[in-house]
């Protein structure tokens, strides 16, 4: 966790950018990621340098030597802003963006079209020294920092895109347990918060990784994928999964709907929280998801979508509306049968409306399923979570009140939910109910609610009450009357 310290000086640069003119919270975390990016290369460079002088060999910097003075620890010393700003708008900029000629790494091949908006040398100047006075050695530092930046992103974005709160993606990750053989893809990835959880999660559950050659190659270069046709958003998710620790993801602009993308059979895991609302245009969209749901709709075209990519034995744990699950088109029932008899549906976790907010207000749902190709579903299990640790109004403030720890130990422990009741929390629903009800997957189809007998008093007894209470307060203004005289 950040520190307060560390948070103020954070607020104190938002604040320089938004007093300079740059109030677009998107805007201003682009303009510091590059910054951020500009100073990590040259912490890196330092670091080689370093461990080549020690081990005496020589090293191929990525800095030629007449362009030492393009690196952070150099610029920075300059004698005054307007000279800092020079170097930085018209030599820096375009070096890092010539970068992607030297490396495939997904952060630097984004920077190709960086655009450089701080507008004078003296915002630019103010920026610079706060980024310098924020201590950012260690990983977990800059992962936090980022995350604090992504934090203030209140605005919704197009299409019905907006930031997946960081304690629910986390709570899917610690559903589906990811291995370190897994292959991993967000296919409207956003800012990468899946992927990045899903390797923190590694990290924290799976000390051996780093230590088997294989398998940390794999987690630097062939585990991770995700696409976003935002590619403001690709830079944003490309550098907030480099100051994580994951040296190479494999980052694309792509429509992930659309015929373009080949992709089939090619992952392990979806972790995914799909655009809601909007609609395609049916010439645009691949042939081989209209097969499964005949629609425009993106939110059952993404479901077909993860069914499509995923391999066999392959699992999904997915974000999507309730109207997904209860919807009454031919299309709705159709990706929901798909999913019901093809596969095997494990659970539906219903959320509640407030989660998302301040972006938006819409009912939502976990959607847990593995690709078999055979069926598979016998017993869906349902959780009714109805608070997540925060307010469900537009404050988001903390509470008492967290369903979280007890739907993880719950999945974790399922076959011990067989004896529940309808009433409760939550409750399995055999997959034959589930056909008698024409595939309906909403919560409130299955769940049970105990009404309570109340009785009442007999109706000349609340009459003579009420006489009685009538009574009363013409005594006490007869008093008060009296008291007037």
């Amino acid at each position: 966790m950040l520190t307060g310290e560390i948070r103020n000086k954070v607020d104190k640069i938002w604040e320089t950018f938004w007093t300079g003119g740059i109030t677009n919270p998107l805007t201003v975390i682009e303009q510091f990621t590059y910054l951020l990016f500009i100073k990590g290369l040259d912490e890196i460079e330092t670091t080689k340098e370093r461990e080549a002088e020690f081990l005496g060999m020589e090293h191929q910097g990525l800095f030629p030597k007449d362009k030492q003075n393009l690196r952070w620890s150099q610029f920075k010393q300059l004698g005054s802003a307007e000279e800092m700003y020079e170097v930085v708008s018209k030599e820096v900029f375009p070096f890092i963006k010539s970068l992607h000629g030297k490396t495939d790494s997904a952060y630097s091949k984004y920077m190709n079209d960086a655009m450089f908006m701080i507008p004078t040398p003296n915002m630019l100047s103010k920026i610079v020294d706060g980024i310098d006075n924020i201590p950012m050695k260690d990983r977990d530092t800059k992962g936090d920092l980022y995350e604090y930046l992504l934090s203030k992103v209140a605005t919704s974005g197009t299409n019905g895109q907006f930031r997946t709160p960081r304690h629910i993606i986390d709570m899917i990750v610690e559903l589906v347990k990811p291995t370190p053989e897994d292959i991993i893809i967000d296919p409207a990835m956003g800012s990468a918060g899946f992927l990045v959880s899903a390797a923190e999660y590694l990290r924290k559950h799976h000390n051996d990784l780093f230590l088997v050659q294989g398998l940390k190659e794999h987690f630097n270069n062939t585990m991770f994928y995700g696409n976003d046709m935002d590619r403001t958003m690709l830079r944003i998710g490309a550098m907030n999964m480099m100051l994580h620790g994951i040296e190479n993801p494999n980052i694309d602009y792509r429509d992930s709907l659309a015929e373009v993308n080949k992709d089939k059979e090619q992952y392990t895991l979806v972790l995914a929280n799909p655009p809601f609302k909007g609609s395609l245009d049916e010439e645009g969209v691949s042939n081989e998801l209209l097969k499964l749901t005949k629609t425009k709709k993106t939110e059952l075209l993404f479901l077909a979508l993860f069914i499509r990519i995923l391999k066999a034995g392959g699992r999904a744990a997915v974000i999507v509306p309730d109207g997904v699950l209860f919807g009454s088109s031919k299309a709705h029932k159709q990706i929901r049968k798909e999913i019901i008899e093809s596969h095997k549906l494990e659970a539906i976790i219903s959320m509640p409306s407030g989660v998302f907010k301040p972006y938006a207000g819409v009912s939502t749902a976990i959607m847990i399923f593995t690709k078999t190709g055979a069926g598979g579903t016998d017993n869906v299990w349902y959780y009714d979570m109805k608070a997540d640790g925060y307010s469900l109004d537009d404050k988001r403030s903390p509470i008492e009140q967290n369903d979280i720890p007890d739907i993880i130990a719950r999945f974790n422990n399922i076959e011990a939910e067989k004896e529940r009741k309808r009433t409760e929390q939550s409750f399995f629903v055999p997959v034959d109910e589930l056909r008698e009800n024409d595939y309906d997957l909403s919560i409130n189809k299955y769940k049970e609610i105990e009404y309570e007998d109340v009785e009442y008093e007999a109706p000349k007894e609340i009459i003579n009450n009420i006489k009685k209470m009538e009574q009363g307060i013409m005594e006490s203004l007869d008093e008060l009357e009296g008291l007037l005289k």
